[in-house]
């Protein structure tokens, strides 16, 4: 079980690493290729986001790691849950609808909930 929770988590706060960061330091024009939705969000919601990404993908890895305050990976998973409704949210509201993805991210921050109550 251990080692399923590092491989799953340490995939996924790669994944919101980069995505996090892309949207904090590229401004809306370097962003709007790779993400349709940029121009319906205001730019500092979008900054939010991906700040909120870093912090999630850090509470991911470093609570388990360290030992202090182990319980903030539960959180951190069940935040990007709740990221992931939201972002399938503004998908379908928008004219991309390409949600498969986020379906996958979705799925994935499901399943890295139960191991990650090992440490409660």
């Amino acid at each position: 079980m251990n080692i399923a929770y590092w491989i799953v988590a340490g995939l996924l706060a790669l994944f919101y690493l980069y995505a996090g960061a892309l949207k904090v330091v590229r401004g809306r024009d370097q962003l709007r290729p790779m993400m349709a939705w940029v121009d319906r969000v205001p730019l500092p919601a979008v900054r939010a986001l991906g700040t909120i990404e870093i912090l999630g993908a850090t509470g991911l890895i470093l609570p388990p790691l360290s030992g202090i305050a182990p319980w903030l990976a539960l959180a951190a998973a069940i935040g990007f849950v709740l990221l992931q409704i939201g972002a399938i949210s503004v998908h379908l509201t928008g004219e991309d609808r390409q949600i498969t993805l986020n379906v996958g991210l979705l799925a994935t921050a499901t399943v890295i909930i139960w191991p990650a109550t090992t440490w409660l």
